[in-house]
């Protein structure tokens, strides 16, 4: 069995993939990068588990529902995206061998039963495998934002790489709902340019010290006033 890579992907705006029109067209590229992930893979993973910057606990939770319900965790689009199902099964024993291994590295982690799949997690999963039914279940990210702990996190579950498991990490390079449009051009492309630099081709000890000194980078704070959608980077690069 070969090892699968991990990834750090946009998961764009809102329910975008349950929608159309203009709103949609804005994430064409997004979704053909997203369509080309299966068919890029060595291997049919056996199951995904999905970080998403839209769940924030203490302590790692790791879902463990057989039947992940909902989490419609966005406001202001047409109603039927409050209607959304994305029936992909959970993978209960999978959760149990994540929290176990985060536990074994020194990081506090707990199963969740109740949690649902949210948007950072179920739009890009409706665009890979839009038939549901291949097996997701979500990590929490730590409600402190400590880089350094999602990295170790990111390190203790690398091997589930070789075990059929695609992690991927679900959130945005650029996060600033307050500064969109033509005037968050610059400091988007300030702050990728940094991310380019510091991940593309770089030592694994040299990807660690950046990350962890992420706000020292160019327009930082401008491109992440908060680092919730960032974070799942940090998993994916351990």
């Amino acid at each position: 069995m070969s090892t699968l890579p991990s990834y750090f992907i946009s998961h764009g705006g809102g329910p975008w993939s349950y929608m159309d029109g203009p709103f949609r067209r804005q994430f064409d590229r997004l979704e053909q990068a997203l369509k080309a992930i299966p068919s890029g893979l060595e291997q049919t993973p056996q199951a995904i588990l999905m970080i998403s910057g839209h769940w924030q606990t203490e302590g790692f939770h790791v879902m463990a529902n057989g039947h992940p319900p909902m989490v419609y965790d966005y406001s202001g689009f047409p109603e039927h995206t409050y209607d959304i199902v994305y029936p992909a099964p959970g993978a209960p024993q999978l959760a149990q061998k994540v929290m176990e291994m985060l536990q074994s590295a020194g990081l506090p982690s707990a199963l969740d039963h109740e949690q649902g799949f949210d948007h950072g997690c179920f739009v890009p999963m409706s665009v890979m495998y839009p038939e549901a039914q291949m097996p997701v279940i979500q990590m929490s990210l730590q409600i402190d934002n400590d880089p350094a702990l999602h990295i170790r996190a990111g390190e203790a579950l690398a091997p589930l790489r070789e075990q059929g498991v695609l992690i991927m990490a679900s959130g945005l390079s650029y996060h600033n709902l307050r500064r969109m449009g033509a005037e968050a051009a610059g400091p988007s492309a300030a702050f990728d340019a940094w991310l380019q630099d510091s991940l593309v081709g770089r030592p694994a000890e040299f990807r660690r010290q950046r990350l962890n000194q992420w706000e020292t980078a160019p327009a930082a704070r401008e491109a992440h006033p908060h680092e919730d959608h960032l974070l799942p980077l940090m998993v994916a690069a351990g």
